[in-house]
């Protein structure tokens, strides 16, 4: 079988499915992303580049559709290049590199993977009341969808991550929906047992409790402000804790830079309190093995997120045995059940989730078993292992649909 994978990146939520197809079952696996053309682990990479796109003359509610349809222009023609290229089943990414055009060049069906759907209250968007959107940003969540619901209609069949994130698409499309997550690979994240006590270089004590925090950017939608006042809070009670704080400096999502002044949300934070920034160690993004030795040496993780996309370091942090303190929020509770596989504290509540850490803090051995729960949920649901047999069953069925 060849399957044909779309996506403006690589390799995304699909690299991994198309290496295990093309090693463990001889399929053929081609790629189609905005990165540089080549073979890859075995799959055939193409590039494609997005025709037009939205400039500042575009109305602002339809410029996520007029970049859309940018990149599926340039899909489509990219594939008019490569006449070798007949795949039996496409798999791809609603919204990021649609698949849309697709249909206009191959007859076989279409399946896409649907991440999230926006809605203007009860989301995202209005859930932090200090950064109100404007009125135009509401207005706009309801044409952010139109691409989505082209492709919902468009596809043959379409899969989301998790349970939280399919019941936010129109109840007329939900039976075209699966759920099945992208899985954990237990190869990179297991715990790692005694691990040195060295984080950037620096030796840190026996003695000195560890809270992590991991974000790819520190910013408001995973509550990178709420854990600083979090930890301000920690720290005060308990001389012997460092912050290890794991990410880049940069908003990936919402529109931070809006409601400040300063270049950075991080810096912004910074300066609303008076913090002792000797506590705390800013490492930066860091390779996925070092990671995992990071959430391994955590003595208490704190992961927070409006209701949003599940990050795929909440699933890492379980799957390396952290102690997590989570934002009580719809999308963690699919993880996150309170006393069993972690603690809950309401987001806005920085004074909730400080008590609860220090309570981990102050008593490991009594959370031990959030940590035990935590990592036997990740090994019965989603490391790939369970994951990629079920994403390889539902290719087949879809490809033979027709």
């Amino acid at each position: 079988m060849h399957i044909l994978f779309v996506h403006q990146n690589y390799p995304a939520q699909f690299g991994h499915i198309a290496r295990y197809l093309v090693k463990r079952h001889g399929f053929r696996c081609s790629f189609l992303s905005n990165k540089p053309a080549g073979l890859v682990d075995g799959i055939q990479r193409y590039q494609y580049t997005p025709i037009g796109g939205a400039t500042k003359t575009t109305h602002y509610c339809v410029r996520t559709f007029e970049n859309a349809v940018a990149h599926a222009h340039g899909v489509h023609a990219a594939c008019r290049q490569f006449p070798g290229l007949k795949p039996d089943l496409i798999v791809g990414h609603s919204g990021f590199g649609s698949t849309l055009f697709l249909r206009e060049l191959f007859d076989c069906p279409i399946l896409n993977y649907f991440e999230y759907f926006y809605h203007p209250h009860g989301s995202d968007l209005d859930f932090r009341p200090e950064f109100l959107p404007r009125e135009i940003d509401f207005l706009r969540s309801y044409c952010r969808n139109a691409m989505i619901l082209l492709d919902l209609n468009n596809c043959d069949r379409g899969y989301s991550p998790t349970v939280w994130q399919r019941s936010l698409f129109p109840p007329e499309y939900l039976d075209k929906i699966e759920v099945i997550f992208d899985g954990v690979d237990r190869a990179i994240w297991s715990r790692v047992e005694n691990p040195q006590r060295v984080v950037a270089g620096e030796a840190i004590p026996n003695g000195v409790k560890i809270v992590t925090y991991v974000s790819r950017g520190f910013e408001a939608m995973r509550g990178f402000d709420i854990f600083m006042k979090a930890a301000k809070r920690i720290a005060q009670r308990d001389p012997d804790v460092l912050f290890i704080v794991v990410g880049s400096d940069r908003v990936s999502y919402g529109g931070d830079l809006k409601y400040i002044q300063e270049k950075s949300f991080r810096e912004h934070v910074l300066k609303q309190d008076d913090y002792d920034l000797s506590r705390f160690r800013f490492v930066g993004t860091v390779p996925p093995q070092e990671l995992a030795r990071i959430f391994s040496l955590s003595d208490a993780h704190i992961y927070l997120t409006v209701p949003f996309v599940l990050s795929w370091s909440l699933f890492d942090a379980l799957a390396c045995g952290a102690t997590v303190i989570a934002s009580d929020t719809p999308p963690v509770r699919e993880l996150i059940e309170h006393n069993r596989t972690g603690l809950l504290a309401p987001f806005h509540d920085d004074e909730a989730i400080a008590e609860a850490t220090l309570a981990v803090l102050r008593d490991p051995r009594g959370h031990r078993h959030l940590a035990r729960a935590g990592m036997e949920l990740i090994e019965e649901k989603y490391t790939l292992d369970r994951c990629l047999p079920r994403l390889l069953d539902l290719y087949q069925r879809v490809a033979q649909s027709r």
